[in-house]
């Protein structure tokens, strides 16, 4: 692995716009899409980078993420996932592979790497992306992160989670969300009164 594979952005900082090609996988066609317009819109932007088209874990990854993808446009956000390949790839990929028979995410086209680079998942060795994940705010600064190695998927649910969880403390700065936090479960309000009591606080 290349020193500069994981550098890019850190939780809470401000993202820079981008612009990436997408296959629209509603209307077979292609489009752009931009974190510039998805913040205009008051979205919150899911990105889910993968290393590559008609690879295995990829598949079931993609798949997962379909059926959790009305949950998460429920909650506000836009997903879109990102490989170094090209939307024509991605076009040939969902025609074949049955994993994405329902996805209904933007699949976007990063092949010189530029948005993977800016996020630190590019692997200068092979070109492709690790397995990240980026929740990034309205506002446009990233909220969360996840990065993993070619060979462990990741878990849609999680992913639901952890928007929701954002999602809620974002609303309600004065609060956080503990372990295994889902919504409606109870929440933490941190100050000198809670030290030592957070098991209590939560009973």
């Amino acid at each position: 692995m290349s020193e500069n594979c994981c550098g890019g952005l850190q939780v809470g900082q401000n993202v820079p716009d981008f612009t990436m090609e997408t296959y629209e996988t509603t209307d077979y066609g292609f489009g752009t899409v931009s974190l510039e317009k998805l913040k205009k819109a008051g979205k919150w932007t899911v990105l889910v980078f993968y290393p590559a088209d008609f690879t295995f874990v990829c598949s079931t990854e993609l798949g997962d993420l379909a059926d959790q993808y009305a949950e998460l446009k429920a909650a506000g956000a836009e997903v879109i996932t990102v490989s170094t390949d090209t939307v024509y790839t991605h076009l040939a990929w969902k025609r074949e592979e049955k994993f994405l028979e329902n996805a209904k995410y933007p699949m976007a086209a990063d092949p010189t790497g530029t948005v993977a680079k800016l996020f630190g998942v590019y692997d200068y060795n092979t070109g492709l992306a690790l397995r990240g994940t980026f929740i990034i705010s309205p506002e446009g600064k990233l909220v969360a992160s996840e990065v993993n190695f070619y060979n462990v998927g990741r878990n849609a649910r999680e992913l639901v989670r952890k928007l929701k969880a954002s999602v809620y403390v974002a609303a309600n700065p004065a609060e956080a969300c503990p372990a295994r936090w889902e919504a409606g479960a109870k929440t933490l309000t941190p100050g000198a009164n809670l030290v030592g009591k957070v098991y209590d606080a939560l009973k």
